[in-house]
């Protein structure tokens, strides 16, 4: 199935302790409908030492969010909007932007 938000986007979040932010989405996980996006959802670990880190302590990463819980950002109208598919003249099935009608993928 065709997924509306991918790796690379840029997302606006729209409920929850960071509403408003904006970030690249890093990664996406499918299985869980989850998104992990650059700064926002960030969450405090205690990590013990091991081989990779010498040091343990307290380290910030981000945490995935739930894709409804994001809006994908127009590249061409910079609004967070609605993402639908339609097929092009010569068959490629991409995804365009429901408020100005612009294609996202190129």
């Amino acid at each position: 199935m065709a997924r509306k938000i991918k790796k690379g986007d840029t997302v606006k979040v729209l409920s929850g302790k960071d509403k408003g932010k904006t970030g690249e989405v890093v990664t996406v996980i499918p299985k869980e409908d989850k998104v992990v996006v650059r700064g926002v959802n960030i969450v405090k670990r205690h990590q013990r030492p091991n081989a990779q880190m010498r040091q343990g302590g307290i380290i910030e990463k981000e945490a995935p969010i739930y894709v409804c819980k994001v809006a994908l950002v127009c590249p061409s109208c910079g609004q967070a909007t609605r993402v639908g598919f339609r097929f092009l003249d010569d068959g490629r099935k991409v995804r365009y932007c429901k408020k100005c009608g612009e294609v996202i993928d190129k």
